[in-house]
């Protein structure tokens, strides 16, 4: 089982806003950190692992729990 580092709720939020809010957590956590951030916008979907893919992130699970996506992000070095 993966070690969560730190959780961010993004739910309520529209694009850009939990892309930006994970960029933010992210930048205060050691490389190899792992962010737990559960979304309800259907955006975060795309945006996402189009942000861990720019930004060198590591996008380790994409999962639905009811109407929230939670995604599990490693922080890269």
């Amino acid at each position: 089982m993966t070690e969560i580092s730190d959780t961010l709720d993004a739910t309520g939020l529209l694009c850009p806003l939990p892309v930006l809010k994970a960029r933010k957590r992210l930048k205060s956590l050691p490389a190899g950190a792992v962010l737990q951030m559960r979304a309800d916008d259907p955006a975060a979907l795309i945006d996402v692992p189009h942000f861990c893919a720019e930004a060198g992130h590591a996008l380790l699970s994409q999962s639905d729990d009811g109407p929230h996506q939670i995604y599990l992000i490693r922080k890269g070095g």
